[in-house]
């Protein structure tokens, strides 16, 4: 049973390990910033790329997913 399942569980395991894998830049990225002397702007403009970037990977997974149902 699991062998058939297979390609579900390793898409869901990397999903997973993306989404932990943006969560420690994440947090790597707000402890640079509290203890860096970073202006305001300079804050939010790092916070909108890695939203930006956050954003990108979900959107490039609903168009596979979308893509893989088509076909």
């Amino acid at each position: 049973m699991l062998y058939e399942h297979m390609d579900k569980l390793e898409a869901i395991g990397l999903d997973l390990f993306c989404a932990a894998l943006f969560f420690c830049i994440g947090m790597a990225i707000k402890e640079v910033l509290q203890k860096g002397d970073i202006p305001p702007f300079g804050k939010k403009m790092v916070w909108l790329v890695l939203f930006l970037g956050c954003t990108g990977f979900l959107t490039k997974g609903l168009i596979q997913l979308t893509w893989h149902n088509t076909i």
